[in-house]
């Protein structure tokens, strides 16, 4: 038989029962559903991850107190370690290692903001030192960052957050006007774009101050701050900037030997490798429950077979008895099985991709469909068809031609 010939007649037995056809397919409906709708939700949020939320630069990282957290054993040893304080900032940075092309700090807490009679509880207070801006590369709406003069003066200066300016300043440019923290006035010089989350930080709902400010009024005895190193020499110099740094620190705490960093270390290459490790876990998951479906799928769809090869014995009879051989039956079979499970995962990839839709409009959360989602989720549901149709195909191939055409 030619393969026209052998689509046509898979055609014809699919259409001649609309219904079972369409109930068949459900399983497998299901199951690519969930397999588009997951994996565009992890695709698109690792784009957001990578361009939102991981906004250190590829020469830039960060010497924090806890570090990197993936279990329980790894927080306890975290707090044990030691704070940075403002000492541990002013003898790296007096240090002047030569493989550091810039040194910032920062410490940061939720605090009240007032403005007027209007106020918002749980702002992101942020002191920084100047330089914090260009480390983590901020855009600014309108105005500035505060400057090092600024910052050695302890001067009462902000850059305010989308949330910030929309709560307290609704229509109005908040520039040179003054907002309350703790009953402290502080005067806006900048204002941020609506960015979302960063590390550790929302920068909608952020208000940055010099750190000389923080420090002053609102830094307790147990704050710890956080460093951020710019490498010098770029990408290249990133690994030797990080081996140097460690390597004062250790020194300044007088760490032994063997005993391990009493500090994390944070690099882009990290912090993707982390966002990496729980992606792919998260997606392993979903895929183990959608291939359930997949699976209950391919087994609809092979008892469906099996009763298809009974009510077409005696068409099967007929076929062979006109010369049809068993590898034409045999291939009739297994492609109604194989398209079968193919318009499956076509319509499971068109409510996929609706479902992705909905998700990035009504909820705003990332979400993206790419060529390769929709490539992988139909050879997912073919494959699943043929190894659905194996067993039925063969059956059918293996009766004998007597017995077939005495079938009622």
């Amino acid at each position: 038989m030619q393969v026209t010939e052998l689509v046509l007649s898979a055609l014809r037995a699919l259409r001649a029962h609309k219904m079972r056809s369409f109930l068949t397919l459900l399983g497998v409906i299901i199951g690519v559903t969930t397999i588009v709708g997951v994996v565009g939700v992890i695709s698109g949020l690792d784009t957001y991850v990578k361009e939102k939320v991981i906004l250190l630069a590829p020469d830039v990282y960060i010497v924090d107190r806890m570090g990197i957290i993936q279990s329980q054993k790894d927080f306890i040893q975290a707090l044990k370690r030691p704070q940075i304080t403002w000492t541990d900032y002013e003898r790296l940075t007096a240090a002047r290692l030569p493989h550091s092309l810039q040194i910032g700090t920062r410490a940061f807490k939720s605090m009240r903001v007032d403005a007027g009679a209007k106020h918002l509880s749980n702002a992101t207070i942020l002191g920084s030192t100047p330089n914090f801006a260009s480390l983590f590369k901020f855009e600014f709406e309108a105005g500035r960052y505060f400057t090092e003069n600024e910052n050695d003066e302890s001067a009462n200066v902000a850059a305010v957050g989308a949330d910030i300016k929309d709560e307290l300043f609704p229509g109005v440019d908040p520039l040179g006007r003054t907002i309350l923290i703790r009953g402290l006035p502080f005067r806006i010089i900048g204002t941020f774009p609506r960015q979302g989350r960063s590390i550790g930080f929302s920068r909608d709902n952020i208000v940055a101050i010099p750190i000389q400010v923080y420090r002053k009024n609102f830094m307790g005895a147990k704050d710890s701050l956080n460093l951020q190193v710019q490498a010098a020499g770029g990408v290249e110099g990133l690994d030797t900037s990080v081996s140097e740094v460690r390597a004062f620190l250790r020194a300044m705490r007088h760490t032994a030997y063997h005993d391990p960093d009493p500090f994390g270390i944070l690099t882009q290459d990290s912090l993707q490798e982390l966002w990496k490790q729980i992606s792919q876990a998260a997606f392993i998951l979903m895929l183990l429950v959608s291939s359930v479906s997949l699976g209950v799928g391919g087994i609809v769809i092979m008892n469906i077979m099996l009763v298809s090869v009974v009510e077409r014995t005696t068409e099967i009879g007929i076929r062979m008895a006109l010369g049809a051989r068993k590898r034409d039956i045999r291939r009739q079979f297994l492609l109604e099985a194989a398209m079968l499970s193919l318009c499956g995962g076509v319509i499971g990839v068109l409510a996929g991709g609706v479902a992705t839709w909905l998700v990035r409009t009504a909820a705003g959360f990332p979400a993206q469909i790419t060529p390769g989602i929709v490539f992988y989720s139909t050879m997912v549901s073919t494959m699943v068809g043929l190894a659905a149709g194996f067993l039925p195909a063969r059956r059918a191939s293996n009766l004998p031609v007597i017995d077939a055409l005495r079938a009622e």
